[in-house]
């Protein structure tokens, strides 16, 4: 405790470098997720392709990949870029597929009536099938959120600063405290960001919420209703 207490201002300064670089992974990995997954859903002949090939992105080494894509894209290895851009490629593995079957999961019946009305294909895509596939994509990406975090902490093996610092610097110098500490705050940084999407979906998509039955009481019942 008393570790944790010595440290505030340092934890808080990798907390926020880890959450900036788990946001802009998730974002990028979602962004590019919906295009991928919208061609898998409507091309059959490319579905089992994207899906296999996308799938096989989570099987990389994550330190392997850290590694290898500085060489590739010409950047640092302790760059940030380098960390976000191997969290995007796994959140896009797993994306991929939830796209894919929440497209799969909308009602041919929904789309057959935005077509009677008029709508195009792309502003059917953002207007119905979106919104409808809209369940299963946000269960797919609150996976690929905690995966994230989870994952992010590696950065510190390529010199990429963030909470996994506390993880190298802990289990060196054998301080117990800050090693928990940083499990304790990456354990919560995922469920506070699980919550944030939680609470987005139900604002986006208000017709999945639990419809609550009201109790009546006696003497709330209408004149004449069976009790």
């Amino acid at each position: 405790m008393s570790w944790t207490l010595d440290n505030l201002e340092l934890i808080g300064s990798l907390t926020a470098i880890h959450l900036r670089q788990s946001l802009l992974a998730i974002a990028a990995g979602f962004a590019l997720s919906l295009p991928v997954g919208w061609a898998a859903w409507r091309y059959h002949w490319l579905r089992s392709f994207l899906l296999t090939a996308t799938g096989l992105l989570f099987t990389i080494p994550s330190l392997a990949l850290l590694l290898i894509l500085p060489a590739l894209l010409g950047i640092s290895a302790t760059s940030e870029v380098n960390l976000i851009v191997a969290l995007t490629i796994y959140a896009i593995a797993i994306l991929v597929r939830a796209v894919t079957d929440g497209l799969d999961s909308v009602d041919a019946s929904a789309r057959q009536a935005a077509v009677a009305m008029g709508y195009g294909e792309l502003r059917r895509f953002f207007a119905v099938d979106l919104p409808l596939a809209g369940p299963v994509i946000l269960a797919g990406l609150r996976v690929a959120a905690v995966s994230t975090v989870s994952l992010a902490t590696v950065g510190i093996l390529a010199g990429v600063t963030n909470l996994g610092y506390l993880f190298t610097n802990g289990l060196q110098r054998r301080i117990v405290d800050e090693v928990l500490v940083g499990v304790i705050v990456v354990a919560l940084l995922a469920l506070l960001i699980d919550r944030l999407l939680v609470a987005t979906g139900r604002v986006l998509l208000p017709w999945t919420r639990p419809v609550r039955q009201r109790r009546w009481t006696g003497a709330s019942l209408p004149e004449g209703a069976p009790s």
